[in-house]
């Protein structure tokens, strides 16, 4: 499971807005402040964060760590 620090993060290394974000993922802007929002592992429906965690792997994010193991990304570049 992400972390709402590894959304802020992968949103920020990409340069996304949440409009961006929203647009790629599906996911309603509001849902996406509240996900951001949260401490640790924000709340919320499965299917939600399978559509965030998505639409950043195919821009060429990866997830490493776990919410206990030091969480973060990295952002491989397609070329």
């Amino acid at each position: 499971m992400i972390t709402s620090a590894q959304i802020r993060a992968a949103r920020a290394l990409l340069d996304w807005s949440r409009q961006t974000l929203s647009e790629r993922s599906g996911v309603g802007i509001s849902a996406l402040m509240r996900l951001e929002s949260a401490a640790g592992i924000p709340g919320g429906n499965i299917k939600t964060f399978e559509a965030v965690q998505k639409a950043f792997e195919k821009a060429g994010i990866a997830f490493i760590g776990g919410p206990d193991d030091g969480p973060g990304v990295r952002l491989f570049t397609k070329g």
